[in-house]
């Protein structure tokens, strides 16, 4: 199996690289270089995305099984399409992975693979779907944009050769946006702990190496769609996640739950301030069946935390981001709501 993995160099990118040359493949990576370079056993391919001519020239390199799109985060549907036309020739298939952003419902609404997607034409712009600044409704730029980026997939490769992956939370070694390392820095930290909400809540968080499998599962199947890419309901809970992060860090603190409507009253931000904690009833409300009868396996969350505290203690330093710096709650603000409580 050949396959072409746009990105390749970090976080869900390189664990698509890491266990396709562990099946045994043959992986080229296309990227500019600038966020590290791919594992050893890579064909490296440099270029840019938005440039045409360096799409042309990736072209050229072929041809593949399959494609994997790790990189579009940033990118405008109408650049998301450049490529996907350019590779249409010289590939089989397309994997796309796009975000759960992509559903009209996010995060408000329990979500099915059929919820409606946000509009967004697969030709649109960078400026498509912003809003005034006198806007006070949701804000679906950024689904509006992915939504549109997997209509530019579809179109170039057709239904049937194109596979639009939308996870939800994706967590583990390598993570750069800083969730689950803020709550491991905080467990190592010790004392008495702020917990937000309801300690039996179920949360959906992915293991980056378990989208990966699924990415390359899809990229082997001969049957495309869109699949939501979380852990089943009820895989795990915010107490079981915390306590994992006491549990990896040696520590013996105390966890002290504070109710949503206390966490509201102090102004603390949902989503950042306590990472993974939000009151929106489709946050954690996600239906997966699709994928997993598919072939999406999902470890213990247990499993996902450890091995991101080993990768944090060995060095692991992750692909510098501005949302890193967005997560966890001061010290002060932590400590004057457990006086609140009583902790």
């Amino acid at each position: 199996m050949k396959i072409l993995v746009l990105g390749g160099t970090w976080f869900l990118g390189r664990a698509v690289v890491q266990g396709a040359l562990g099946r045994g493949w043959s992986v080229s990576a296309f990227n500019r270089g600038v966020s590290g370079v791919a594992p050893e056993g890579v064909r490296q391919i440099r270029g840019d995305r938005m440039v045409r001519g360096d799409l042309r020239r990736l072209a050229e390199h072929g041809p593949w099984d399959a494609v994997i799109d790790t990189s579009a985060s940033e990118l405008a549907p109408r650049d998301v399409l450049a490529g996907a036309e350019e590779l249409e020739s010289v590939a089989g298939r397309y994997v796309f992975i796009s975000t759960v952003n992509a559903y009209r419902g996010w995060p408000d609404e329990p979500l099915t693979e059929s919820s409606q997607v946000l509009d967004g034409p697969a030709d649109a712009d960078a400026d498509y779907g912003r809003l005034p600044a006198n806007w006070d409704g949701p804000d679906w730029y950024y689904g509006r944009q992915k939504a549109g980026a997997e209509r530019a997939s579809v179109l170039a490769f057709g239904e049937a050769r194109a596979s639009i992956l939308r996870p939800g939370v994706i967590l583990g070694p390598g993570e750069y946006v800083g969730r689950l390392p803020w709550w491991l820095r905080r467990a190592e930290k010790g004392g008495v702990i702020l917990a937000p909400g309801d300690p039996r809540k179920a949360i959906q968080p992915v293991d980056v190496r378990d989208v990966a499998e699924f990415a390359l599962d899809r990229a082997a199947s001969s049957v495309g769609g869109a699949f939501n890419v979380t852990a089943p309901i009820g895989h795990a809970t915010m107490s079981g996640l915390l306590t994992a992060c006491l549990e990896a860090t040696g520590q013996d603190s105390r966890l002290v739950w504070a109710p949503d409507d206390v966490l509201l009253e102090h102004g603390v931000r949902q989503w950042t301030e306590l990472p993974l904690w939000r009151t929106h009833a489709g946050v954690w409300n996600i239906d997966s069946t699709g994928a997993q009868a598919a072939g999406l396996r999902c470890r213990p969350l247990a499993e996902t935390v450890a091995d991101t505290w080993e990768w944090l203690e060995a060095g692991g330093m992750p692909v510098e981001h501005p949302r890193w710096a967005e997560h966890g709650i001061s010290s002060a603000k932590e400590a004057e709501i457990l006086a609140r409580l009583g902790g």
